[in-house]
């Protein structure tokens, strides 16, 4: 009877600790490339959905649907990123929580995409001095809503609830 009591004890102490919110980061094997392979959200865990964002207008004497009123490639990755940021912040949380990233990046004949420059901007944020690294997709699109948009960014967010 005293063994089933303490194997009892040992699988409610277990379950109470599955309760726990735990946010577990899987890097990819043998590589250092800034992304997560997979990330693992459990428990007790605010998560937060970032609707895409899109970068601030840095010239504003530039027609609004050029990508002149917007930047190249990593100067609307950090403007995006930075907008992000600020969402994060206003809930409580920051780009270490981010789990999951979706990046669309504009690829077309008149626009190539840059992916070169979007990880110049994106390891601004990722894999350096913060090393909590998103599970992240990036995609060529045709184009974006305004003709000026080279990236937008969607983020998922996670975070212990406690």
């Amino acid at each position: 009877m005293k063994f089933i009591g303490i194997t009892l004890g040992a699988a409610l102490s277990a379950v109470a600790t599955v309760a726990c919110a735990d946010v577990v980061r899987h890097p990819i094997p043998n590589s250092t490339f800034p992304i997560a392979q997979a990330v693992t959200v459990t428990g007790n865990t605010t998560t937060v959905y970032v609707s895409g964002q899109v970068p601030p207008a840095i010239n504003k004497d530039a027609d609004p649907s050029s990508p002149q009123a917007y930047g190249d490639t990593k100067t609307q990755t950090v403007g995006v990123l930075n907008r992000i940021k600020t969402i994060l912040e206003g809930q409580g949380l920051g780009m270490g929580d981010v789990v999951k990233m979706q990046v669309f990046l504009v690829h077309n004949a008149s626009a190539p995409m840059d992916f070169k420059a979007f990880m110049e901007g994106y390891t601004q944020f990722f894999g350096g001095s913060q090393p909590n690294l998103p599970a992240r997709s990036v995609i060529g699109v045709a184009a974006l809503a305004n003709p000026g948009f080279l990236v937008e960014i969607e983020v998922i967010a996670a975070k212990d609830s406690k």
